[in-house]
């Protein structure tokens, strides 16, 4: 591209131009990486912590209906007495212009029991207590996971802008004012010789 552009200094002008929002524009690319990796790291994090708690909770849920089970007989009659749940609301919210989902979910300390006392037992009620507190935290890590999608896709198309920029358009822009300011220096080394002939002609 270099060799196309002709050697005036209104494109060197315009080259040094485009030098310097082609570093800025880096310079943005790189910081926007760097916060959305933190936002990254944050998340897995938190990711890690909600799997942990999941699994220690879903222990206690099956521990909790095992015992059900054996105090009561099978209890799949019950869970047809659980209502369908559209208390979910998701939003979102910006991390660099990347929309990260958020999930509002009522949590409840302890949850109300949707079918009646008679032939059930406080082991039923644990078991039930726990998968609410599963399902909420299955929510909550739905929304960590999405989030840690969205930030990897959103680090990885910045990081290709950014390797853009400095391994393509900052070496152009740079190889052309080099290009334009060397065949000037030479235009005016010719002109000065050619003036100084004409002065020496004329004496």
């Amino acid at each position: 591209m270099a060799n196309q552009v002709f050697p005036t200094k209104g494109n060197l002008i315009a080259a040094k131009r485009s030098l310097k929002l082609a570093k800025l524009g880096y310079d943005l690319m790189d910081r926007k990486r760097n916060v959305l990796i933190r936002e990254l790291m944050q998340l897995v994090e938190r990711a890690k912590q909600l799997r942990g708690s999941i699994e220690e909770t879903y222990r206690v849920a099956y521990r909790a209906l095992e015992e059900a089970n054996i105090t009561l007989g099978v209890v799949d009659r019950f869970a047809y007495t659980v209502p369908i749940d559209d208390r979910i609301v998701i939003s979102t919210r910006s991390v660099m212009g990347v929309e990260i989902p958020m999930v509002s979910y009522p949590e409840e300390i302890r949850p109300e029991v949707p079918y009646g006392f008679l032939d059930t037992n406080v082991q039923l009620d644990e078991a039930y207590a726990a998968f609410c507190k599963v399902k909420t935290m299955t929510l909550l890590l739905a929304e960590v996971d999405s989030g840690v999608f969205r930030l990897a896709t959103a680090i990885q198309a910045t990081q290709r802008r950014a390797n853009a920029l400095k391994n393509v358009l900052i070496p152009r822009y740079s190889e052309i004012i080099r290009m334009i300011s060397d065949a000037l220096e030479d235009k005016e080394r010719e002109e000065f010789t050619r003036m100084k002939i004409i002065k020496a002609t004329k004496k």
